[in-house]
């Protein structure tokens, strides 16, 4: 292998590992704003978890603060964040979290998500106590 194929070899290798990174980072970004997101909520602090919600989603609710407290929403262990550009999910122990990346910063858009059981009628496939 020439010098030059050595160089290219490196910066290709250099590239994957900052942008590896950079979505090591986002996951850890999304899954804090989801714990953060829980906490609150679990605590029964309604006034920090509406908050962490997208626009549309806390508008969703009749009284957010209440509401987002009653939903029986709890922090668990992370089991995976998956990120796609501005949008993200994060499984926890017994609830799936949706986010979006706005200007300033991530928030929930759906919460209290769980997996249908058949969603070949729907096309949705989970059901949320919160949404947008």
């Amino acid at each position: 292998m020439g010098i030059r194929a050595t160089a290219v070899v490196c910066l290709g290798l250099v590239t994957a590992q900052v942008t590896a990174g950079c979505a090591s980072a986002e996951d850890t970004s999304v899954a804090a704003t989801a714990q953060r997101f829980l906490s609150a909520a679990g605590d029964g602090r309604g006034g920090p978890a509406c908050l962490l919600l997208a626009p549309e989603a806390a508008r969703s609710l009749d009284d957010c603060e209440k509401d987002i407290v009653s939903a029986g929403l709890r922090a668990g262990a992370i089991r995976g964040v998956d990120v796609w550009g501005d949008e993200a999910r994060v499984r926890v122990d017994g609830d799936t979290l949706f986010l979006h990346r706005f200007p300033d910063g991530w928030r929930v858009r759906a919460a209290g998500c769980r997996p249908r059981p058949d969603q070949s009628y729907t096309g949705q496939p989970y059901e949320c106590e919160v949404r947008t």
